[in-house]
């Protein structure tokens, strides 16, 4: 990935650039055609010039349908289980969550609190916890927050901080930009849900990260033999794990919900934790095929680092993944007008979940909607939406 990667191997780069070196920079016309022509290995995005060969390799072996295994519950195991591998971060079971309740508050019908937890052995997390009136146990929703490249707050996008008021001031502003200004969390806690929601590495309590450091966070996972996208893959199994656990909640009735990256959270947690029985992803899915084009926000790197799994396509694409998740309840909406998942990528991963439930005859639970007129946004009318079908699945 560094600036000097698209020439290593390339003898014709080498030797034009040292006659250009030992002429003072008055290079042979050979060696100048030379040195173009290895410039030419990376082309837009920036993706090296055989990106489509790279691409005609990826035959997604390990896809449910494409696999040699031809019961589903095997195919679900080894798929699983291939995931886990690469996820590189090893499972977190023994940890104890311990957890520590403060700062609560009554609020209107429901109850706000802070929890800090244990999702790994390494380091303790807050994160806000909502619980509605009355005596439960409450069907219950793991809230997953975005990126957006905004980084001074996580949960605080999705659940209103009644603890900080500057972190409040940002929130809101949020809120109105993708949220039609409510707080997720808030109303699906006045809804009868109980809510948790925690910060990923680098939001909120647990940074802030600036937008140009991403890339070095999770070279240094991977020189340390671990990886960004991988803990966070942990950390939100194991925040599901918790959520289902506690007396409050109805452990049969979990779901997790997410927008934009926090969409690629909650279909990737609901594939590797069999405490969530739904999920509802909002704004992130598509093929990789068709995201990886030049232009598209993946190619830039930093941001796409939270959700690289090295190896993973080799094996399987994105829904393949969330198909892991089937036969239960599932959610996929898209906007047509977001830059970020080109229409093709989001029509090809449609197709890809609609095979896969109506091969387990539970097309009825999987619900996919492209709103036409609607971009990166989890707006009031999109909420509402999920909001009833979380109601139904649940």
């Amino acid at each position: 990935m560094g600036a000097r990667d698209p020439a290593v191997g390339r003898r014709a780069f080498v030797v034009g650039t040292g006659a250009a070196l030992l002429a003072g920079g008055a290079a042979t016309a050979d060696a100048q055609a030379a040195t173009a022509d290895a410039r030419a290995a990376v082309v837009d995005g920036p993706l090296p010039d055989f990106h489509p060969a790279l691409k005609a390799e990826l035959t997604f072996p390990l896809a449910w349908g494409n696999s040699p295994l031809r019961d589903f519950c095997a195919w679900r195991r080894a798929a699983r289980a291939k995931v886990e591998e690469l996820l590189v971060v090893g499972r977190e079971e023994r940890t104890p969550y311990a957890p520590d309740f403060t700062d609560r508050r009554q609020q209107d019908g429901y109850t706000s609190e802070l929890v800090t937890l244990s999702l790994t052995h390494h380091e303790r997390v807050r994160a806000a916890l909502l619980t509605p009136d009355g005596p439960g146990p409450f069907p219950a929703v793991l809230l997953l927050h975005d990126h957006g490249a905004k980084f001074d707050i996580g949960k605080e996008k999705l659940v209103r901080p009644w603890y900080d008021d500057t972190r409040l001031a940002s929130a809101q502003a949020w809120s109105q930009r993708y949220f039609s200004g409510r707080f997720v969390g808030d109303e699906l806690a006045r809804r009868g849900y109980v809510v948790l929601c925690a910060d990923a590495l680098g939001w909120g309590d647990r940074g802030p990260l600036a937008y140009d450091q991403q890339q070095a966070l999770a070279s240094n996972f991977f020189n340390l033999g671990s990886s960004l996208a991988g803990l966070m893959a942990r950390e939100d199994a194991r925040a599901a794990g918790f959520l289902a656990g506690l007396d409050r909640v109805d452990a049969r009735r979990v779901a997790a919900v997410g927008f934009s990256m926090g969409a690629f959270r909650a279909w990737q947690a609901a594939a590797l934790s069999d405490d969530l029985a739904a999920a509802a992803a909002v704004c992130w899915m598509t093929g990789l095929k068709e995201m990886m084009v030049p232009g598209n926000n993946t190619l830039r790197g930093q941001s796409s680092y939270y959700m690289l799994h090295p190896g993973l396509p080799r094996f399987l694409d994105f829904p393949d993944v969330a198909s892991i998740a089937a036969p239960r309840p599932m959610l996929f909406f898209s906007g047509g007008l977001d830059p970020l998942f080109p229409a093709d990528g989001v029509r090809a991963a449609h197709d890809r979940l609609r095979t896969v439930w109506r091969s387990r005859h539970a097309e009825e639970r999987l619900h996919l909607k492209t709103w036409p007129d609607l971009g990166h946004v989890f707006v009031d009318r999109m909420q509402d939406e999920v909001f009833t079908w979380l109601d139904h699945v649940l």
